[in-house]
């Protein structure tokens, strides 16, 4: 009994979030001011994020008004297949990659096929380290230092990846999303974001290699 009790209780609140979400559209079509101050604190950090990662920082912020804009015209004929959140970031993954393209500079999946075997042997199955970096002890205050500079070259290679494998970087490692919400996001195959994904964290293992090795970061090649 208490099992039912459980997922009688997961499936009301599944509906009841569905449900909030769709009065939530039906204010946005209205134009209902409020609707639009309570979405933006929500999506706007997340929206910018991802145009940061593929079309830079120079022009995200011009991305992101950009697919505002393109929610209100579109947002009738919003079909509520994915979230709206989904949604909203499908939009400006098209207007960054878009964008991107119009700066002439190369925002393509070509090569995407190749990999590398000897870093495919530090991965399991489930696309985590197997043989994850050394760790150090944080017994020093140079030690802590060096965790704390370690932290900005992570961050570091992780704003110069090459666009989508930051951007997909973001939305599985950040975001949370599976791979196939990533897919539809970005549209790209789920053979590419497995590949995206590799690469992107291949450069994070090989960035922070090198740091322990040397003690200073080497930008993402």
């Amino acid at each position: 009994m208490k099992g039912e009790n459980k997922n009688n209780k997961t499936s009301t609140g599944g509906m009841r979030q569905g449900a909030s979400e769709a009065a939530l559209i039906d204010r946005l079509i209205k134009q209902d001011e409020s609707a639009f101050r309570q979405i933006i604190p929500l999506y706007q950090p997340s929206m910018r994020a991802l145009a940061l990662a593929i079309a830079g920082d120079s022009i995200a912020d011009e991305i992101v008004q950009e697919a505002w804009l393109a929610m209100m015209r579109a947002l009738p004929a919003f079909e509520q297949r994915s979230s709206l959140k989904t949604w909203l970031l499908r939009i400006v993954a098209n207007e960054a990659k878009s964008r991107f393209r119009r700066e002439k500079r190369s925002c393509s999946l070509e090569g995407l096929e190749s990999d590398n075997g000897v870093m495919a042997e530090r991965y399991g199955s489930n696309g985590h380290w197997s043989l994850p970096p050394a760790r150090w002890e944080l017994a020093t205050p140079e030690a802590i230092l060096s965790e704390e500079e370690l932290k900005e070259c992570i961050e570091l290679t992780v704003k110069r990846l090459p666009p989508l494998q930051g951007a997909a970087l973001k939305l599985k490692e950040l975001e949370d999303y599976s791979s196939q919400e990533i897919c539809n996001i970005l549209d790209v195959s789920a053979s590419n974001i497995r590949v995206l994904l590799h690469r992107a964290r291949n450069s994070l293992y090989e960035a922070i290699e090198h740091f322990q090795a040397t003690g200073n970061c080497r930008p993402c090649g």
